[in-house]
This record gives C-alpha cells, sequence and structure tokens, in this order.
C-alpha cells in the first residue's frame, strides 16, 4: 500500500454539521501509511507528522521557523496540518444514555 493509496478521501471522511452539510473536510495533503511513522498522519508521505508542526506551533515557533526547519514543506503543509487538527478535535454533541440506578 502507498502513500496515495492511503491518502484521507475528503469525500468519505469527515463530521456533518446542522443539515447533514460536511463541516470540515480533512485535507489532501495528509497522508496514512503504515511505512511511514508507523501509520501516523504526515504530510505529503514525508516523515514529517502533524504532530510535530502543530507541536513546533503550540510550542511558539513561527510558521517561517517550521519551513527553514524543514525546508521541503510548504506554507500549504502547515494549513494543511491545522486543517487536520482542527477536524480531529471537533466537538461532536454526544447524550449519554439515562444510568439504570
Amino acid at each position: 500500500m502507498n502513500a496515495d493509496e492511503t491518502r484521507i478521501n475528503n469525500n468519505n471522511l469527515h463530521n456533518r454539521g446542522f443539515g447533514g452539510r460536511p463541516i470540515l473536510k480533512a485535507p489532501d495533503r495528509i497522508t496514512f501509511d503504515p511505512q511511514v511513522m508507523g501509520g501516523k498522519p504526515c504530510i505529503r508521505g514525508m516523515r514529517v507528522t502533524v504532530g510535530t508542526v502543530i507541536g513546533l506551533l503550540a510550542s511558539g515557533h513561527s510558521r517561517e521557523n517550521i519551513l527553514e526547519l524543514y525546508p521541503y514543506l510548504e506554507p500549504e503543509d502547515i494549513d494543511a496540518a491545522l486543517q487536520y487538527a482542527a477536524w480531529r478535535v471537533q466537538e461532536v454533541e454526544f447524550t449519554p444514555p439515562e444510568s439504570e440506578t
């Protein structure tokens, strides 16, 4: 299985908002490949995980600094990492079952 085969399919993977409309789609630049970083979400099949990019941003690194540290990344890769992280943490309404007491 190669990176193209494991690329997120935007038509099948997304949460639905009010009226069944998609809220946010997973970016095409995010790939999953069991042979690369243990199948973690990566940027364009490279050995750079979404978690690495988000972690750098969270620790105060600028976009420009990240692009200097990883010259093979593109600004759109950082955008895709942020979009994927936002998609993964979207709030979903959940009503727990009533407890039997």
